[in-house]
């Protein structure tokens, strides 16, 4: 048994925030390596093989240090969220090589809305019309995104949309698993299957990174271990329903960053299609909290 952490919301907030400013920092060393800003462009696969590998190594490290006591893993469940979570974080890097990071963010943060669709059939819950309600204006604000008519479709941004369906399958197993095992065993377990996984699928499409490839790839690697690391702590300082909004700063940060290193201003429709998912979302985060339910914030231990 992990004993509990004294419930602190300011505390909690500022780790949510910290967080999503890492998020979106792995996002963007993402772009740069799946563009030709470091060097020749590297394959989604082999981006999210690092993030793995250099995640894994920060959070074997801190297990090291910390000597938590350990249970017995699901492997199963442990197997399935890993597969979902490898795939999400792979589409999403492919995505943001070609999209600007506004709108590849703001549409994976369909997730918890897709989770919602999906616990219906594999979960066995029931949705209510405020519920239906959120997710028809999350889904509007993504096909907005999406740029239907022939002058303006993105296709890559179909990438995010699945990316947004992965992650969401994703989210039905760690509902699973929370509660059966420790926050930092579940960090352990997570990024030491996901090197197997991204290992074995980057033979493929491996080539020798630059020195500077070398550097972003630990990056990502690092800072998503940080960033999981302070959802973790800010997660078990308060309730979900009070943290959950705040992790939607990734948003802003994606935006910042983008606009920061590679000039990407982002227009009308783009504002107008994150702004109508991010009501959805947080009309969703609101109704869990006020069925008692523990509403999960779209990065929480993912990615």
């Amino acid at each position: 048994m992990f004993k509990p952490q004294a419930q602190n919301p300011v505390l909690a907030a500022g780790f949510i925030l910290a967080a999503t400013a890492f998020i979106a920092a792995t996002t963007l060393l993402a772009k740069a390596l799946g563009t030709e800003a470091l060097g020749p462009a590297l394959h989604p696969m082999q981006v999210s093989h690092g993030r793995f590998v250099f995640a894994f190594l920060a959070i074997t490290a801190t297990v090291a240090a910390m000597r938590p006591r350990l249970s017995r893993p699901h492997w199963g469940l442990h197997m399935g969220r890993t597969a979902f979570g490898w795939g999400g974080v792979t589409l999403m890097f492919a995505s943001v090589a070609h999209i600007p990071m506004t709108d590849a963010t703001a549409i994976t943060f369909l997730n918890p809305v897709i989770a919602m669709l999906l616990a219906i059939p594999l979960l066995g819950e029931r949705v209510g019309p405020v519920r239906w309600l959120a997710a028809a204006i999350a889904l509007s604000g993504a096909l907005i995104l999406l740029r239907p008519t022939p002058a303006s479709f993105q296709p890559a941004a179909m990438l995010a949309l699945a990316a947004a369906c992965v992650m969401g399958m994703e989210l039905i197993f760690i509902k699973k698993l929370s509660g059966r095992e420790g926050p930092l065993q579940i960090l352990l377990v997570n990024n030491g299957l996901g090197v197997v996984i991204s290992s074995l699928a980057v033979l493929a499409v491996w080539q020798t990174p630059t020195q500077e490839q070398w550097a972003a790839l630990a990056g990502v690697g690092l800072l998503m271990a940080c960033a999981q690391a302070c959802f973790v702590n800010g997660m078990a300082r308060a309730d979900a329903s009070f943290v959950a909004p705040f992790s939607y700063a990734t948003l802003i940060f994606a935006t910042l960053y983008d606009f920061g290193a590679f000039g990407v201003v982002p227009d009308a429709i783009s504002l107008t299609g994150a702004g109508i998912i991010l009501a959805g979302a947080l009309l969703l985060a609101w109704r869990e909290a006020r069925q008692g339910r523990r509403p999960m914030p779209p990065q929480a231990l993912s990615r």
